[in-house]
């Protein structure tokens, strides 16, 4: 079966964009103590090309473009994880890892030349001062928020604000056909980092995580707390898709797992030093079966945790080979505003496998190592998963286990859902779904405002009619017929699922997203 390459940043995105911005909390060591003070050859013929460039240079340049050629060009030929982040993006990329950002909280998007308003958020001023979905935000503090020139970042530039700073909106509620004024204080909104948390039958619970942020160890062990009981018997642990985060807190999660003094894992830095991370007592599932669900987009924190559990015996890894992604970065000043996020270590899982993929042949090479797994048949078999024997390890128990470039998991389960049906992975991934049930809920308001959560999940269907919808609103969209889904029935699941989360979270949208998820259908047939 033949891929098509516009697919490619789809599958990869998430790991190449996300993943490679995200690095440790690691404390500094010695070896990271460098002098600024002292200038080599190499930084003096530098200093001395942007001097000349400056005064000497017929046209005139913008040295700080320059620079931050550079910068990015030194570190593209290190690893394809060191990367640069220019001061006009740290702030982006700095509320991301937080976990949170300061604004009036709702998903929105640019609708026919307004701002609508997807979901006020569970708790954020906008819920609070009354704001609802399908509202329509046109001024701010005066200043209009609308036009055909509108995009996100003028939107967000408009909304955000000084934590406690207020902000006036003027609102155009379609259901009562009314022009409407609110004031908002702007305050510090979460930003999810486990979408769901929820009992998946009578004594497995379900949590999944979708990135490791400094938040992420507080969010999970409160919702997740919810689920520990007697009848709690094993745990899912749901890391696929996870491009993985801060160290520190991928090593507080696996804590609550392990037993006192075993090891998480150790890290190596360029002169040998290691640093070594053991579990403490007391965590909060230490006494319940865990299983960890992979993919090859789980990568380093995420690693981190599913490496700590098959290297100590702890559970069973369902899924398939992760991303393999084994070096650790830390965040460096340039006194700018801008920083680097270099790779000063390596990390280690217990029993001393680097999980690293090669990297020396590239980052293109690098970057589209999926395609090599899809292409050689290892995303739907493990037969077709190749092992260095120089590179096998074995745990405590006798368990065989490898490095050389991700986590094999112990339960292998072919790709099935998503790349097996391309064409709805496009349309999911491409943002259709969540504008076409925007306005579809948009329509219908009132009909899905009736829903309480217990009766959509058990009598709201994605009929045949709401599919053609659908299939026309795409039609129109990509400027031809969509008759080539492969299983309607995963098509119609999606579409409820998207619904759920603009109705009522993503908790709701996960759990009726998993009906038919084939890795938790196998865990259950070996944990019945």
């Amino acid at each position: 079966m033949k891929i098509n390459k516009i697919y490619i940043p789809i599958y990869t995105a998430t790991i190449l964009i996300v993943g490679i911005l995200i690095g440790s909390k690691l404390n500094y060591t010695k070896s990271s103590v460098l002098s600024f003070n002292q200038s080599s050859p190499s930084q003096a013929k530098l200093n001395r090309l942007i001097d000349l460039i400056n005064y000497e240079y017929v046209d005139s340049v913008n040295s700080d473009s320059i620079v931050d050629l550079a910068v990015s060009g030194i570190l593209s030929h290190l690893d394809p994880h060191s990367t640069y982040i220019d001061n006009q993006n740290i702030e982006a990329v700095s509320d991301h890892m937080r976990g949170e950002f300061v604004g009036i909280g709702i998903n929105f998007y640019p609708y026919k030349d307004s701002v609508a308003v997807i979901k006020p958020l569970e708790g954020g001023p906008s819920i609070k001062a009354g704001i609802k979905s399908g509202d329509r935000i046109f001024k701010a503090n005066g200043e209009a928020v609308y036009g055909k020139s509108l995009s996100n970042g003028t939107v967000i530039e408009k909304l955000k604000g000084a934590k406690g700073s207020e902000v006036n909106l003027t609102v155009y509620r379609r259901s009562l056909d009314s022009i409407m004024e609110f004031t908002l204080k702007r305050d510090a909104i979460p930003i999810k980092s486990v979408d769901a948390a929820y009992m998946f039958n009578d004594t497995i619970g379900y949590v999944k995580i979708n990135r490791f942020s400094e938040s992420t160890h507080k969010e999970f062990t409160s919702v997740s707390s919810r689920l520990v009981s007697d009848e709690l018997k094993a745990l899912v642990l749901d890391l696929r898709g996870n491009p993985g985060g801060f160290l520190d807190v991928a090593e507080a999660v696996a804590d609550e797992f392990l037993e006192k003094d075993q090891l998480i894992f150790f890290t190596k830095d360029k002169f040998n030093e290691s640093d070594y991370r053991y579990a403490t007592s007391g965590g909060l599932f230490e006494g319940i079966y865990v299983y960890v669900l992979i993919d090859e987009s789980s990568a380093s924190a995420s690693e981190i945790i599913a490496g700590a559990i098959q290297d100590n015996d702890r559970g069973t890894i369902v899924g398939r080979r992760s991303f393999g992604k084994g070096l650790v970065q830390r965040e460096m000043p340039l006194g700018d505003g801008s920083v680097i996020r270099l790779t000063v270590s390596r990390y280690f899982t217990p029993t001393g496998r680097s999980i690293q993929k090669p990297y020396k042949d590239g980052d293109k090479d690098y970057n589209e190592e999926f395609l090599d797994r899809y292409f050689n048949g290892e995303l739907y078999s493990a037969s077709h998963i190749e092992v260095n024997d120089s590179l096998k390890f074995e745990t405590p128990k006798g368990k065989i286990v490898y490095g050389g470039g991700g986590i094999i998991p112990d339960i292998f389960v072919p790709l099935r859902f998503r790349m097996d049906n391309e064409t709805l992975d496009y349309v999911y991934r491409s943002g259709y779904i969540s504008y076409f049930i925007f306005e579809e809920l948009d329509h219908y308001r009132s009909f899905y405002a009736s829903f309480t959560k217990e009766d959509f999940v058990k009598d709201f269907e994605v009929n045949d009619a709401f599919l053609n919808r659908f299939k026309t609103y795409l039609g129109a969209r990509l400027n031809s017929e969509i008759n080539y889904f492969r299983d309607i029935n995963d098509v119609k699941l999606v579409l409820k699922s998207v619904i759920a989360e603009q109705l009522f979270g993503s908790d709701l949208a996960v759990q009726i997203f998993n009906q038919n998820d084939v890795m938790l259908k196998k865990i259950i047939t070996i944990n019945p």
